[in-house]
């Protein structure tokens, strides 16, 4: 059957894509924006004039509040994740795995990534990644002076290579040389020419690359249930015609179908993300033609494209509001990872954080508002001023000290209001508990709280903070098991994909090599997250314990005991100071793995047959050595003859054109 043409792709793409964007819109799109203005501390709108219009921030402090636990959780050591085998033979390709991902991490900034990726979903319900393996082409202009015919003949059978500049000349400036040949006849020795050349060459690198995409450049179907579970998801952003030139597509088909694109249905979002610097401006309009901003979709689509009624995975790229066809290609995995904090069952989206402290912030400010507007008109008193019997001038005149003429007693009364914002302070105190058991933070998980902190016992302050941290560690872990074990997998796969040639990987100022080529796709994924305070003291007393144990076994059974080794007491080492907050154990003690593997004693008959072994390898080399020198001597001695006739040759050619010299001058004598 024939394939779907492009009319028929471009369809069902629309479909799709405005479905997702309808989805939105009305669900999405006005919530990231609300929750950005909840932790910028932005007015309600239901403000009056005259009235308090403060804003408490509580969306902000705990976001921040818990960020930190978080990062150290995922970033104490550089170590995130270790890919376990799932046999025998898995093992060495599993530890080069790990070390080439963390690795791959480092690179990309994984700090940032993983900050921006956190606290994105935290706010926004979802937050999202995206792995690729990206492939640049680049240009480097390079010069050469003195080149030969034959070496710039050899050089320019690359391809990649393109002449800029080309200046012939001649090897030197001395006159050319003058020899007489066999026959007596005088020969002019050519000087021969060479090259000076300025040439650009194209150099292609890849790398794989990961990063945090914002929320509205991130469409997805809406019933899906898992990122792999999802027929459409698209990578929709503005960009501009020289980015797309850069990416290998045609200028004049990029112009052609981008015009009339108008603005990204998202552009009112990412405006709103920036409105507290430039105050809701728009962007200027820039002149120059590369910097046209166009719409760019990048569609991961299962879709039955070749009418076998089997939907295949595609990517497709589209430039324009017509959805014009850049390129439309079979692939075989989609490249995002996503994280929510609250998960919900058979959803892809779950729930965030702010979502459960934005009616707070709301009531709270509220509240606090109506306190400081009675205060404020308790220590402001207003008068109570008896019509035509008081001069206004005097009443507005609000000097101390001052007169007010009136014309009947008691015509100015004040007019008290009574301070009842005391009794909505218990509002206030409920609100702050209401919101400590929605997210779990507490004073005392902070430290802040004096009277909980100098209990009696460390054990009542550790169950209290435990406590308090059991939900932080629940987010923690639901992004361990989701997004960042996802994320790992998508590099394990790009490495194992697309490797050609063992690569040096940088591991504590250590260059070691891996080849990605040898890797197995299916090795499990662990993810290394230290977990709270109180299990962190814990994690200490056991593994002092274990440490503790190792030691006696060793010391009492040897090295090459059934029980313990020399490498598993040295992980044991390195968990307690990664515990302590030391990232780099190797500072502290040696890897067993990177060193030498140490030997059993050999017995007596190993013993002579190594001594035999050692004797015949010292007598080959000394003959090699000895081989060698001669040689050498021979080959230094052919060096000197030729050198030699080279110098008698050199003395004959200018005996003789003295004699010529000579003969020539009798001649012109007689003559």
């Amino acid at each position: 059957m024939a394939k779907m043409d492009n009319q028929q792709l471009v369809a069902v793409l629309k479909n799709q894509v405005e479905d997702a964007l309808n989805y939105y819109d009305t669900d999405l799109s006005a919530f990231r924006m609300d929750v950005q203005d909840y932790y910028n501390s932005e007015q309600f709108g239901n403000e009056l004039d005259g009235k308090s219009k403060v804003v408490t921030s509580d969306l902000q402090e705990v976001i921040e509040q818990i960020m930190p636990s978080l990062m150290r959780i995922f970033t104490s050591s550089k170590d995130y994740i270790k890919f376990l085998p799932r046999n025998q033979e898995d093992v060495a390709g599993a530890e080069q795995s790990s070390i080439y991902a963390n690795y791959v991490i480092e690179k990309n900034n994984g700090f940032t990534m993983f900050h921006n990726w956190f606290k994105s979903a935290l706010l926004f319900k979802m937050g999202v990644v995206k792995f690729f393996y990206d492939e640049s082409e680049s240009v480097v202009e390079e010069e050469y002076t003195g080149l030969t015919l034959d070496q710039l003949t050899a050089m320019l059978q690359d391809d990649s290579l393109e002449i800029v500049e080309q200046e012939e000349r001649p090897f030197t400036e001395e006159p050319p040389q003058q020899t007489m040949d066999a026959t007596g006849n005088v020969v002019t020795i050519p000087i021969p020419n060479v090259y000076d050349v300025k040439i650009k060459k194209k150099k292609t690198s890849g790398e794989i690359k990961v990063i945090q995409i914002p929320e509205e450049e991130f469409l997805i179907q809406r019933h899906c249930k898992s990122i792999d579970d999802a027929d459409f998801v698209c990578h929709r952003r503005e960009m501009s015609v020289g980015e797309l030139v850069a990416m290998g597509y045609d200028v004049d088909e990029i112009r052609q179908y981008a015009s009339g694109g108008g603005e990204i249905d998202q552009e009112q979002e990412r405006r709103n993300r920036f409105e507290d610097i430039d105050g809701g401006t728009t962007e200027t309009d820039n002149i120059d033609p590369s910097q046209e901003k166009v719409i760019y979709n990048e569609i991961y689509l299962k879709v039955d494209f070749d009418n076998d009624d089997i939907p295949e995975l595609r990517r497709i790229c589209t430039v324009g509001s017509g959805y014009h066809i850049l390129m439309n290609e079979p692939f075989d995995h989609i490249p995002f990872a996503t994280l929510s904090p609250i998960l919900m069952p058979h959803r892809l989206i779950g729930q965030s954080v702010a979502e459960s402290l934005m009616d707070i912030q709301l009531i709270k400010s509220t509240v606090l508002r109506q306190i400081l507007d009675n205060l404020y008109l308790s220590n402001n008193t207003r008068l109570v001023v008896q019509d035509g019997a008081v001069n206004i001038d005097d009443i507005l005149n609000n000097v101390a000290g001052g007169l007010i003429r009136t014309k009947t007693p008691n015509a100015v009364q004040p007019l008290n209001t009574p301070l009842v914002a005391q009794s909505a302070f218990p509002m206030l105190e409920y609100l702050d508990q209401l919101k400590e058991s929605r997210t779990g933070l507490n004073k005392a998980s902070m430290g802040l709280d004096p009277q909980v902190l100098q209990s009696t016992t460390a054990s009542a302050v550790n169950q209290i903070v435990s406590a308090s941290q059991g939900k932080i560690e629940l987010i923690a872990r639901v992004f361990a098991e989701t997004g960042v074990k996802d994320l790992f997998k998508g590099i394990l796969f790009l490495a194992s994909k697309h490797a050609t040639q063992t690569e040096m990987v940088r591991l504590n100022n250590t260059f070691i090599p891996v080849d990605p080529r040898n890797w197995s796709t299916s090795y499990d994924v662990q993810v290394n997250v230290g977990l709270g305070t109180g299990q962190t003291n814990e994690k200490l007393a056991v593994l002092t314990n274990i440490q503790k144990t190792q030691e006696q076994i060793l010391l009492t059974l040897g090295a090459n005991n059934p029980l313990v080794n020399l490498k598993q007491y040295r992980e044991t080492l390195a968990k307690i100071l990664s515990l302590s907050g030391y990232k780099n154990s190797n500072e502290f003690f040696l890897d067993p793995m990177q060193q030498p593997e140490m030997e059993q004693q050999p017995s007596e008959e190993e013993q002579k047959v190594s001594a035999e072994r050692f004797k015949a390898e010292q007598e080959i080399a000394l003959k090699k050595q000895k081989m060698e020198a001669d040689i050498q001597l021979a080959r230094e001695k052919l060096q000197a003859e030729l050198e030699l006739k080279r110098l008698e040759l050199e003395s004959e050619l200018r005996l003789r054109g003295q004699a010529q010299l000579l003969g020539n001058k009798e001649v012109s004598q007689n003559l």
